[in-house]
């Protein structure tokens, strides 16, 4: 029958990592395209050469996924393999039937054979929907282990939005290595809290080269894992983080049905926002799935460096990008704050939205008093710049986890938020104690 002819189709990140560990070396198949969508600036780029291994000496193309009609007739392609996240199970459905009409099989590939194992030990942190506080349940976690007397490296899931091979294996370790890498804010409100937490980072490209060289410098892997995707490694503990305002989304979203399903530990995150029905409707769905996950609830602790800019305050809201764009949350930990510190009144972005910020509010119509912290290029920041400077407010309350005041020249106050995971009671640091009370035994074997 010959080589099957495939598509791929991405966000830059999990469709790189599945090529590299099912397709690069597999001469049973040929990837003729990829796909991008849900990141600005993605497409109408090359997987380069370098990184496609000798069966591809030419690299591979990368589209944007609206063409795919065309690519499917061009190609010839036999299969085209969803390989992005935080999907709602409706639109991934919408897509497979779009695929099969175009002559094409659809795939979805299974976490097991997507998952290289580590010669250490890992921990994956996973969570059920973008926004749901993977990374401060990764602070937490990391904070602990490290006062266990644990050296601990933390590998993020990819965001290569640049050149991808100078970010085929990246680390940081200090803020100047944002700098360095030229990230994104998308990027920094990953890393630069960890940094700050003296934590070293790795991300990039190519996570099986990531891996072995992160392995040199950790007794323990946190795997800290994007939007509401499946580990990359294969992890000896996994937690999923749930999140009670989305009630129903623990099922209802892709892959994060399946972080519902593999996690060993599930944290109800928020639980001091959240209604006893909320809670209740969530518990239930995790134990309708995977009986065995141990749950344990969390409080998300808002805190803001300056209370007294807030109070009483004509106040705009900055939120986390991701988490009330494609995430699709109404609002973050910006608003509570607000709340919580007593703003007079919540300016809405909307009115003031500039450029690029603008049909960002037109792509996700669902948004309207709350900024999201846009920045994938240097022009998009340069439009947030402008729509912040453009409000008619007192105060800026800023809840993106990385510090805007570094990045843009704002003619009025940023009070920066922050928030922190406060598990109720001590059944979840047991958890923790546990796990490294086992692999302690497996290094003394």
């Amino acid at each position: 029958m010959g080589k099957k002819r495939i598509i791929i189709m991405g966000a830059a990140g999990r469709d790189f990592h599945n090529f590299n560990v099912a397709f690069r070396n597999n001469g049973d198949y040929e990837i003729v395209a990829f796909t991008a969508t849900q990141i600005p600036y993605i497409s109408d780029r090359m997987y380069p050469k370098e990184l496609s291994g000798p069966l591809y000496p030419k690299g591979i193309k990368i589209y944007d996924e609206s063409e795919l009609p065309t690519l499917v007739k061009k190609f010839k392609a036999d299969v085209c393999i969803l390989s992005y996240s935080d999907l709602s199970n409706q639109t991934v459905m919408d897509k497979a039937s779009w695929v099969n009409s175009l002559g094409a099989d659809f795939w979805l590939l299974s976490p097991e054979h997507t998952m290289v194992k580590s010669t250490k030990p890992v921990l994956a942190i996973c969570a059920v929907r973008t926004g749901s506080g993977k990374s401060q349940t990764t602070r937490y976690v990391s904070t602990m282990l490290r006062k266990m007397g644990l050296k601990v490296v933390i590998v993020r899931h990819p965001m290569p939005y640049g050149d991808l091979n100078e970010q085929a294996v990246q680390r940081f370790a200090t803020l100047k290595d944002l700098v360095k890498n030229k990230c994104t804010i998308e990027e920094r409100e990953e890393y630069e809290s960890h940094i700050k937490n003296g934590m070293v980072v790795y991300a990039g490209v190519d996570y099986e080269r990531i891996l072995r060289q992160a392995e040199k410098e950790a007794d323990v892997v946190i795997w800290d894992g994007g939007n509401n995707d499946v580990p990359f490694y294969k992890p000896d503990l996994f937690i999923g983080i749930a999140d009670p305002l989305r009630p129903g989304h623990e099922l209802q979203y892709y892959p994060g049905q399946n972080v519902t399903r593999m996690a060993d530990i599930v944290v109800m995150n928020k639980v001091n926002s959240a209604t006893v029905e909320q809670i209740e409707t969530v518990t239930a769905n995790v134990k309708s799935v995977n009986p065995n996950a141990k749950i344990f609830y969390a409080d998300s602790k808002v805190r803001a460096d300056n209370p007294k800019q807030i109070s009483g305050k004509r106040v705009l809201i900055v939120e986390d990008g991701p988490t009330i764009t494609h995430g699709q949350m109404p609002f973050g930990a910006g608003t509570i704050a607000a709340r919580e510190y007593g703003a007079s009144e919540f300016v809405s972005a909307k009115q003031y939205a500039t450029g690029s910020i603008k049909e960002t509010f037109v792509k996700y119509p669902h948004l309207e008093t709350e900024l999201p912290a846009m920045g994938y290029s240097a022009k998009q920041i340069r439009d947030l710049e402008a729509t912040i400077n453009g409000a008619d407010c007192d105060t800026v309350i800023s809840a993106t986890p990385t510090d805007l005041r570094n990045l843009i020249n704002a003619n009025k106050p940023i009070v920066q938020v922050y928030y922190d995971l406060a598990p109720r009671g001590d059944g979840f640091d047991k958890q923790i104690r546990a796990f490294v009370s086992r692999i302690g035994k497996k290094r003394r074997k």
